[in-house]
């Protein structure tokens, strides 16, 4: 499904601010938020009315919106949002081949994934995390579908970085991993919703086992957060109604690469010393 807009898009890090909520949102307030989303810069010339109108709500609904996404009103959210315009860029030669929009609109959105990740992550969260991961005797992966990827990456990384790790690919043997784990293991999930059962039902049996949980995702509130220990959030946009796009797993390849450079450093020596191991095997297999 296409959705060309003659409008710019908010980009950067109040876009991965809004996104990341948007779970939080029900209804018109919703709708309000996707709104400033498609609109962005073009806010500039709405009133409060004129989004109300957009969005089929009231003003005092936007007005409250505006509250849950962390403004005082939409006037403050409104000037955000003209602080962050992106800069003008000339429209694609060969604006109307579909492969042409699809590559801009991919690389756009991989952009915007990367650089909003400051303003949904903390470096706190991101030490608090590799602190567990640091002091876990076991850690179990878990994440399906396009997240599966990310898990592959991240076990690969902790593996090189001298942890004991668990990726089973086997849903019911994720779920037994999960509950096997000992109160000094972390489970570290991955889902781009959040909403995932299957990573969900792994996250609650490492809970119920007395160990931490990691979630991955691209949203601040959602069933995994509710049962997670900590929370990373970072994510983009997804191009495509119903599929999860590049730029969401660009993100979480981009705190797996930040949250493993972490942990080295806290681990110092035995991390090194595995890291060494890794690199000659490596090597071995290099032509």
């Amino acid at each position: 499904m296409e959705r060309h807009s003659e409008f710019t898009p908010l980009e950067s890090g109040l876009a991965a601010q809004i996104r990341a909520r948007l779970g939080e949102l029900r209804g018109t307030e919703a709708r309000v938020a996707q709104v400033v989303l498609d609109r962005g810069a073009d806010l500039v010339h709405l009133g409060v009315s004129d989004v109300a109108a957009l969005a089929g709500t009231a003003p005092s609904s936007v007005v409250r919106a505006c509250q849950r996404l962390g403004f005082r009103g939409y006037q403050e959210l409104k000037i955000a949002a003209a602080r962050h315009a992106p800069a003008a860029t000339p429209a694609p030669a060969e604006d109307g081949d579909p492969a042409a929009r699809a590559l801009a609109d991919t690389l756009r959105a991989a952009r915007e994934a990367l650089d909003g990740i400051t303003a949904t992550l903390s470096a706190e969260e991101l030490r608090a995390a590799a602190e567990l991961l640091a002091d876990a005797d076991q850690v179990v992966l878990v994440g399906s579908g396009l997240s599966g990827a990310v898990v592959l990456d991240l076990a690969y990384r902790l593996r090189a970085l001298g942890l004991r790790v668990d990726a089973p690919a086997d849903p019911l043997t994720a779920q037994l991993a999960a509950a096997g784990l000992p109160p000094t293991g972390v489970c570290f999930a991955v889902s781009h919703g959040g909403a995932t059962p299957l990573v969900i039902d792994a996250a609650r049996r490492a809970r119920t086992a007395g160990a931490a949980v990691i979630a991955l995702t691209s949203y601040a509130r959602s069933p995994l957060t509710e049962t997670a220990t900590r929370t990373l959030v970072a994510g983009g946009q997804d191009l495509v109604f119903g599929l999860e796009t590049t730029a969401s797993r660009l993100a979480h390849l981009a705190v797996v690469d930040a949250l493993t450079q972490t942990l080295l450093v806290l681990r110092g020596r035995p991390a090194e010393q595995a890291l060494g191991l890794s690199a000659d095997i490596c090597a071995d297999h290099a032509y």
